[in-house]
């Protein structure tokens, strides 16, 4: 009958166990499992059996192996994952798509009482309403300033109270309450810390990211290239077309302003030797956007048929025919 393993033996082969993961999985969920039992975290680890592993252990037996493994392998970038090691965390290595692992891994949270000492991971507010206890219970209300009244032999809170506040530690008297109410404020269960995708680390947020969200980013990233690109006069692909733009605004201020001339700087010209061919342009512009019924358009096209003095060139033409 075989002895039972030394714990030399466990060492060396969760060594063994962990650079196989390392090798065989290129995405790797880091987790924090602070007030996870065991059989929770067995659910956990049956509901993503198929394409995912979860592996807890010691933080200074992880590191070690995964530096081991780096030096062997000479892949550097298992290194990633070690200051990502702090606190009570495992490992879930996984093959499938990130973002369904971890939405996944989210389903398993488990509602807990609030016992003393905890660091309280939300605000707990009380509600109002009958709490079904006798009278003989207040003392613990008029303890922690709840109001309370007396309604057909029960105790009934009038208002919502804040009973502990996110990042405090829950006293005795919260504990107490809490139970003989029956709240069971807390839910624990395994939450994605960081994100290793061969080689690279981000947070877990980024797996919420949409196309729409990937496309605005882009575009803010393309607005500050360009406007630094014009800032310094360095032309980018981004910036040629503001440059161009703004190049050809120069020429043609110079053209207006001197006897130099080309076609598109003729039309300007015109419009500038008589303002009230902004007037006659715009009216057809004018009605059409402001969705005019079609009487006043009709009325308008009467007014161009009158004899105005104007011959056809004068009428329809682009600034940069």
């Amino acid at each position: 009958m075989a002895g039972k393993p030394s714990k030399a033996d466990k060492k060396i082969a969760y060594d063994a166990k962990l650079c196989q993961l390392l090798d065989e999985y290129s995405q790797i969920l880091v987790v924090a499992a602070d007030n996870v039992g065991s059989n929770q975290l067995q659910n956990i680890r049956t509901g993503l059996r198929g394409d995912s592993v979860v592996l807890m252990g010691k933080n200074t037996m992880m590191k070690r192996s995964i530096r081991v493994h780096a030096d062997k392998t000479g892949n550097k970038a298992f290194l990633n994952l070690i200051p990502l090691l702090q606190g009570n965390v495992g490992l879930i290595f996984t093959k499938g798509d990130l973002k369904e692992v971890s939405e996944e891994v989210a389903k398993y949270k488990v509602g807990a009482p609030a016992r003393v000492g905890l660091v309280a991971p939300i605000d707990v507010v009380v509600p109002p309403g009958n709490t079904g206890l006798d009278p003989s219970q207040t003392s613990f209300f008029q303890v922690l300033n709840i109001p309370t009244k007396i309604n057909k032999g029960t105790v009934e809170i009038i208002t919502p109270v804040e009973l502990i506040k996110k990042g405090e530690k829950v006293g005795s008297s919260e504990a107490a309450l809490l139970a003989k109410l029956g709240i069971r404020p807390f839910s624990y269960g395994l939450i994605v810390l960081s994100v290793y995708d061969n080689g690279s680390v981000f947070s877990p947020e980024v797996l919420d990211l949409t196309e729409d969200d990937l496309v605005e980013k882009f575009a803010t990233g393309v607005s500050m290239v360009t406007a630094l690109a014009l800032a310094i006069s360095y032309p980018t692909l981004a910036a040629a077309p503001h440059m161009f733009i703004n190049a050809y605004k120069n020429v043609l201020a110079i053209a207006v302003a001197t006897e130099y001339s080309f076609p598109q700087a003729e039309k300007v010209k015109e419009y500038l030797k008589d303002p009230s061919k902004f007037a006659v342009a715009a009216v057809p512009v004018a009605a059409a956007d402001a969705g005019a019924a079609p009487a006043a358009v009709a009325k308008e096209e009467e007014k161009k048929e009158e004899p105005a003095e104007e011959s056809d060139d004068d009428m329809g033409f682009s600034l940069f025919d």
